[in-house]
């Protein structure tokens, strides 16, 4: 990885949307965005929430059906006693399986150290980049990425409306419109197993701590998630792989963010 990107600065808002002054961005945000390393994360850490799953190597095959054998004018296939029902075989009704999960599959796309901590702060660098974020769907009209808030606002917003108020005051509230609008119901059974809404992704927020009260005040906004600089990955900064998030900092984050990769930004060549 190399960097083609000198540090840059970019404007601190402050709770009425004003501009408190400039912060410089740490190297990590100038880092070559590596789409193919993201993408290969992204399977990684999606892949390793998913449960094992297998069936029972005798479903379907609890039964006594035999065939008939020959000369009766039906097809040989494995019927129940005294009954011309067919049983055991897969193409039957009630039958087992032709090919059932298994518990041996691997399901877990593994991925080096190295790459995955590469592959994030690749996401973290894309956070800053206008052109990925619209090229991902994103709505909003500021035109410096990503969007920095002083520490105080996220500890004077404690409402809901005062956070929308915020957001419009950024000019990034058009893209938890946007989320809202595009909220459809789930086409298929989906639907009766507890995920009944598809609701595209909006803004994150990388906040130090999710006891924040500007944490309870937009977590129930349209498409909106909530992070910390230690917890943040690519499944949050590049939603299915794709690299690009409109991500919203705070400027304790952003420190911490450089605290945590510092001793990786010598191999970002």
């Amino acid at each position: 990885m190399r960097i083609i990107r000198e540090e840059t600065s970019v404007p601190v808002f402050g709770e009425n949307g004003e501009v408190l002054r400039q912060a410089l961005l740490p190297k990590i945000f100038g880092s070559y965005v590596r789409r193919d390393l993201i993408s290969r994360a992204y399977l990684s850490e999606f892949t390793a929430s998913l449960q094992p799953k297998g069936r029972d190597p005798y479903a379907g095959k609890r039964t006594t059906a035999e065939s008939w054998g020959v000369g009766r004018g039906i097809a040989r296939v494995p019927r129940l006693k005294n009954s011309p029902r067919a049983a055991l075989i897969n193409f039957a009704v009630g039958g087992r399986l032709a090919h059932p999960p298994r518990v041996e599959k691997k399901i877990h796309e593994r991925i080096n150290k190295r790459e995955r901590i590469l592959a994030t702060i690749s996401a973290i660098a894309a956070t800053s980049y206008v052109d990925l974020a619209k090229e991902r769907g994103h709505v909003f009209s500021v035109e410096t990425l990503p969007v920095v808030i002083s520490d105080d606002v996220a500890k004077n917003v404690v409402k809901t409306r005062q956070a929308v108020s915020l957001l419009e005051k950024l000019r990034i509230l058009e893209d938890v419109e946007r989320a809202r609008r595009l909220t459809r119901i789930r086409a298929g059974k989906g639907k009766m197993r507890g995920r009944r809404y598809k609701e595209p992704k909006s803004i994150l927020f990388v906040l130090p701590d999710k006891d924040s009260p500007l944490h309870y005040a937009v977590k129930n906004l349209p498409g909106v998630d909530v992070t910390t600089p230690y917890e943040v990955n690519v499944l949050s900064l590049a939603p299915g792989g794709v690299p690009g998030r409109l991500t919203v900092y705070t400027e304790e984050s952003i420190k911490i963010l450089e605290d945590r990769f510092k001793d990786r930004v010598s191999f970002i060549y």
